[in-house]
C-alpha cells in the first residue's frame, strides 16, 4: 500500500491507497474518485507500517479494496459508511 503523511492546523493526515491506483479515476454515476499523485503519493509500505499511520492518524483517507479491507479488518473503519465507486472502494477516518 502506499502511504503519506501530512501535519495539518486539524492534526495527522494520512492517507492510503492500493499500490497501482496512483493516476486512475474511477466513476459510478455523479460520483467521481481520480486518485492523483499529489493527494495519495507516498511511500509504498507493508502492512505494520499503515496500521501506525492509522494508528496516529486524526484524519485518513482510504482508497483501493486491499487498503479499505485492511482498514475494517483492523477495526478503523465500520463497513456500513463505505463507499464503493465502480470497482473499488473508499473510507474516510475522522477522529475528534
Amino acid at each position: 500500500m502506499i502511504v503519506s503523511e501530512r501535519q495539518t492546523d486539524q492534526g495527522l493526515l494520512v492517507t492510503v491507497c492500493d499500490t497501482g491506483l496512483i493516476g486512475e479515476t474511477f466513476e459510478d454515476g455523479d460520483v467521481s474518485l481520480t486518485v492523483t499523485e499529489e493527494f495519495y503519493g507516498g511511500d509504498e509500505v507493508g502492512e505494520d507500517d499503515v496500521l501506525d499511520s492509522l494508528t496516529r492518524a486524526s484524519v485518513a483517507n482510504l482508497v483501493g479494496t486491499r487498503t479499505v479491507e485492511f482498514a475494517i479488518d483492523e477495526g478503523f473503519v465500520d463497513e456500513t459508511v463505505v463507499l464503493d465507486i465502480a470497482d473499488t472502494r473508499h473510507a474516510q477516518v475522522l477522529r475528534l
